[in-house]
């Protein structure tokens, strides 16, 4: 369902755009292929990208209600294996199969575990790598500086209301 009436040929350009598997230079040429005025051919970018746009809102708000759906999931596989193992760590029964499965418990890699964080000795700990600050750059750049190794590109994008 789309939220504007589309000609056909803006249609195929709204099913093109949706698909994933679309090479982008189809996409292209179909743009490209579009007749009449631009003020025409703009009002029929605008409401295929506006149904785009829709359909990305509706995709995120599913893509958030599944995270929270596998998130559950998830937690109700973590309780389920923690009551499972002190089932049978209570019972001694550490090791057994059944026609299905095999269960049992095994001790996990050793975890470090620091008591007194002041106490470490500076030969344990690691200095990141440097991190290049862009905006010291780029204000030194408006500023006036001038450096052989950077410059500042100025882009312009189109706005639709």
């Amino acid at each position: 369902m789309t939220l504007y009436d589309l000609t056909d040929e803006y249609r195929l350009l709204l099913e093109l755009a949706e698909d994933p598997d679309v090479n982008p230079e189809t996409l292209q040429d179909t743009l490209e292929a579009l007749g009449g005025e631009i003020e025409d051919k703009a009002d029929g970018y605008a409401k295929v990208m506006k149904q785009l746009e829709a359909d990305a809102a509706a995709l995120k708000a599913e893509e958030k209600r599944l995270a929270r759906r596998r998130s559950a999931c998830e937690n109700s596989i973590a309780r389920m294996k923690k009551a499972l193992q002190s089932t049978m760590e209570v019972t001694g029964k550490t090791k057994f199969k059944t026609n299905l499965f095999s269960f049992w418990i095994q001790k996990n890699a050793p975890r470090l575990v620091v008591d007194n964080e002041k106490k470490v000795p500076a030969e344990y700990f690691v200095q990141p790598d440097p991190v290049r600050n862009d905006e010291a750059i780029k204000k030194a750049l408006k500023d006036g500086a001038a450096y052989d190794w950077c410059h500042l590109e100025q882009s312009a994008s189109l706005r639709v209301k």
